[in-house]
């Protein structure tokens, strides 16, 4: 019983600590507010279970984004395995920039999101996210994904080089070149 409290206690810190951060990129990923709450709330209490069954966590912050990435991927594939990956990664709301640059900024962040969610295969928009758009480093991206580092630096390698040429072929470059 007291050992239960303990890893409530822990949750909670945890939860504290990262739910904001989990909730954001559990809506990149879905698009809908609702259910980022509800795979949030998914996400701590698997935690809540894994540490209950005396598991041990050396990187909370990258454990955490990793469970909620699966979280997130089991529930998509339940809901659509056909089109599991469909409108991913583009809802941004929560920034604020000048007044004047806000509708070119938020257009092309938007488009630039939309060709992230286009990236094939799921690796790319995977690695793209967790790298660039959420500044995980090569490590912890590699944790999250249960990946090798140097699959990390090849996959960011060619996701890169791929949404490049999205970019420059009808993206958020080419209007502004």
């Amino acid at each position: 019983m007291q050992r239960g409290f303990k890893i409530q206690g822990k949750v909670t810190e945890l939860y504290d600590e990262y739910h904001v951060l989990i909730f954001k990129y559990i809506l990149k990923m879905t698009k809908d507010v609702q259910l980022a709450e509800d795979l949030t709330h998914d996400t701590f209490l698997k935690l809540f279970d894994y540490l209950l069954d005396g598991k041990e966590i050396d990187y909370p912050k990258t454990f955490i984004y990793r469970m909620a990435r699966n979280v997130t991927i089991d529930y998509l594939r339940k809901k659509n395995p056909l089109s599991k990956w469909k409108d991913m990664f583009w809802n941004t709301s929560w920034y604020s920039p000048s007044v004047e640059k806000i509708v070119e900024i938020r257009q092309d962040s938007l488009e630039l999101l939309e060709l992230i969610s286009m990236l094939r295969p799921p690796s790319y928009r995977d690695v793209v996210i967790l790298r660039k758009v959420e500044g995980f480093s090569i490590r912890e991206t590699a944790e999250i994904l249960n990946w090798s580092e140097s699959k990390v630096r090849v996959t960011l390698s060619r996701a890169m080089k791929k949404l490049e040429e999205k970019i420059h072929k009808g993206g958020v470059l080419s209007e502004q070149e």
